[in-house]
């Protein structure tokens, strides 16, 4: 589904000036570009990854790895999107004097520590996606 501005007049809901970063829960989503179903789908009332949803399963499994403040809750792939709960027990204090660079923690196909950018190039590559 893509979004027609004239049609949808979304606005944000997040807090003006609240500092997400501070300690707490977040529920969270990530949506695939243009709600695009990429990630798998529902049979019999549950969802099914394919080999993209699984990647994308696994990447949000690793955040705790990468980032020592945050701690998951539950969450949900789904074919178009992720849901999850992320709870932020510390502030993140940016600066090397709190936690270890995280670049050297990161996977190796994985050096800019963005969540979206981890799943293996190849691996859309060869679905003929396009990347953006």
């Amino acid at each position: 589904m893509k979004t027609n501005p004239q049609k949808h007049h979304r606005r944000s809901i997040r807090l003006r000036g609240y500092d997400y970063s501070q300690p707490g829960w977040y529920f969270v989503t990530i949506c695939t570009q243009n709600h695009t179903i990429l990630l798998g789908q529902i049979e019999n009332g549950k969802m099914q990854c394919n080999e993209a949803g699984k990647i994308v399963q696994k990447y949000w499994l690793e955040i705790p790895n990468q980032y020592p403040n945050v701690v998951l809750d539950e969450f949900m792939v789904m074919p178009n999107h992720l849901r999850g709960i992320i709870h932020i027990i510390v502030a993140n204090h940016v600066g090397a004097e709190n936690f270890p660079p995280l670049r050297e923690n990161l996977p190796k196909n994985n050096k800019n520590g963005q969540f979206m950018n981890c799943p293996n190039k190849k691996f859309i590559k060869k679905q003929n996606w396009k990347i953006h």
